[in-house]
């Protein structure tokens, strides 16, 4: 069966192109800017710790990485990826890498995870148990299990709270031993903004996902609402430190997010205007996004707090 799904393209791929096809680097901002922006808060109240920092980023890179195999390799047994597929090849569809290496992979990277997840646990105590099972728990039942969360409508969601609250609170927890205020409403906009990437994602896969019965978020709203979703995510990204900075919650540095809205706006042109594999450019413009929103949002957040930052005013 992988060997049907071989064409012309694939077998010019060598064995170390298939695994980073497999790995997907275009979604690692989904796991690099949770932990940017957490470490940006440490930073500003002063609780940064270099090597939980380290840990909390090489862990969230491994989870990427395990969910992405787990992906390939569920959604081939389950039979959802097909030929008909026009999202990013697959490689255990395909025939690059076969179905058992690919498990092997993804319970590898997982494994380092928990490594990592246990030096986190000897520096910052037993929550980061919690963290780590669950977030582990999640990525294996978002395409495997009984009841697989992405084809129940339940991926958008999950993407959230995991991405957001979970991987921004986590890591400035590992760091700064409590949470704030402050580190929950600025795990709003990174969550909203990494569910957008999986709404792209997903819109572009909703006829192929109908046929298979597999029910995402995307396929129960229909095409028109999945991009009003799109929509409203980005707005409430971009609204979120607005409003922190109108408060008084925090400086208005917090609005330095606001310089990636044209790029914001591009992208959504992308996602109104256009459908199937037009929306692979769609789904990597909104992982960019995602990394520059958020690296500048770091900035905002840790540039008030650093001693030097009274020379540049000079």
């Amino acid at each position: 069966m992988a060997e049907a799904g071989k064409n012309f393209s694939t077998t010019r791929i060598s064995r170390a192109g298939a695994w980073l096809l497999a790995i997907r680097p275009r979604t690692l901002p989904a796991a690099i800017s949770p932990v940017l922006t957490g470490t940006a808060l440490a930073v500003a109240d002063g609780g940064f710790r270099l090597f939980p920092a380290l840990a909390a980023m090489g862990g969230a890179l491994l989870l990427q990485v395990g969910v992405n195999l787990a992906n390939d390799y569920f959604d081939f047994v389950t039979g959802i990826d097909t030929e008909e597929r026009i999202g990013p090849l697959r490689v255990t569809q395909s025939g690059l890498i076969q179905p058992s290496r690919v498990r092997a992979g993804m319970i590898l990277s997982f494994g380092l995870a928990a490594v990592l997840g246990l030096y986190l646990v000897l520096a910052s105590g037993w929550p980061v148990v919690v963290i780590g099972a669950t977030s582990i728990l999640a990525a294996l039942l978002y395409s495997g299990g009984p009841y697989p969360l992405a084809s129940h409508g339940l991926g958008d969601l999950f993407a959230f709270i995991f991405f957001g609250f979970v991987a921004v609170c986590g890591t400035y927890y590992v760091q700064a031993l409590q949470i704030t205020r402050l580190v929950f409403l600025m795990a709003i906009p990174v969550g909203l903004l990494i569910t957008a990437i999986l709404v792209v994602n997903n819109l572009r896969d909703i006829p192929t996902d109908q046929k298979l019965g597999k029910r995402t978020l995307a396929v129960i709203l229909g095409p028109r609402r999945a991009r009003t979703e799109y929509i409203l995510l980005l707005a409430g990204a971009y609204a979120v430190p607005l409003l922190t900075w109108l408060t008084g919650l925090v400086s208005a540095w917090i609005l330095l997010p606001l310089l990636s809205l044209p790029l914001a706006v591009a992208v959504t042109r992308i996602v109104v205007k256009n459908a199937d594999r037009v929306l692979n450019q769609a789904l990597a413009a909104t992982a960019r996004l995602t990394l520059i929103f958020c690296f500048l949002l770091s900035l905002g957040l840790a540039l008030p707090s650093l001693s030097l930052l009274p020379i540049f005013w000079r």
